[in-house]
């Protein structure tokens, strides 16, 4: 990060470049992508413990967090050289928001014993499946709320819990907690207990043990037909 003669070279190419920092000073990462900003081209910036191999304890992947608020216009990934596991790290570092990545490969040609820090073949593999299941289990982006899938809505709507009459109310009974309770199934027109408003006026008389409906009430959603809709479309 501070070889000069060789950063002026990569920066005269014009590509996008990528950056381990292990080692490095936070002056040298600072100085870094000012030249890089500077030049408008893009970079990367790996977090790496240059310790070769690196023990699991040393990983520090942490570090991700702390490149990720110093640096939020650059995209954030991991060097690694740990010799144990190559799958732990990768599905952290991704969930983490690393998106750019690199290990050291060798092969075992049977005459030259394969260096501790670097990874065969299919270790590699195993590498590469790791990244495909941390997408899978991260999923789309975490810059904004996600919408909840159609299966998904309708198996909670399958335990929503209807409200019922605790005992005879009355026409023009202002519905409190104790006047009822809440139990499955939720029955299509029946209030649940994401409607349940304590002051709400019974609009006819209601029978113990019997579903209070949408109908039944003085409520908000009684008045509008889209509410009204849903209500009685879910529910058995």
């Amino acid at each position: 990060m501070n070889d000069w003669v060789l950063i002026e070279k990569i920066a005269k190419t014009r590509k996008p470049v990528i950056v381990s920092t292990g080692g490095s000073s936070l002056k040298d990462m600072d100085d870094l992508v000012t030249f890089f900003e500077n030049r408008n081209i893009p970079l990367a910036i790996n977090h790496s413990v240059a310790m070769y191999p690196t023990e699991d304890y040393e990983l520090e992947l942490n570090q991700i967090d702390f490149l990720k608020s110093r640096y939020p216009n650059h995209t954030i990934g991991l060097s690694t050289h740990e010799c144990h596991d190559w799958a732990s790290s990768m599905l952290i570092a991704y969930a983490k928001g690393a998106r750019t990545f690199e290990r050291h490969i060798d092969i075992d040609d049977g005459d030259h014993p394969v260096a501790p820090y670097c990874s065969i073949p299919e270790q590699i593999d195993t590498w590469f499946k790791a990244f495909f299941k941390a997408k899978e289990i991260c999923g789309p982006s975490g810059e904004y709320k996600r919408i909840p899938p159609k299966k998904e809505i309708e198996y909670l709507n399958a335990l929503v819990r209807g409200v019922y009459a605790k005992c005879d109310l009355p026409e023009g009974h202002a519905i409190q907690d104790t006047d009822v309770y809440l139990a499955i199934p939720l029955q299509k027109g029946q209030i649940s207990c994401r409607e349940l408003m304590s002051g709400e006026i019974l609009l006819r008389p209601v029978s113990k043990d019997t579903p209070i409906m949408i109908n039944d009430i003085d409520s908000p959603y009684a008045n509008q037909d889209s509410l009204k809709k849903i209500i009685y479309e879910r529910g058995i």
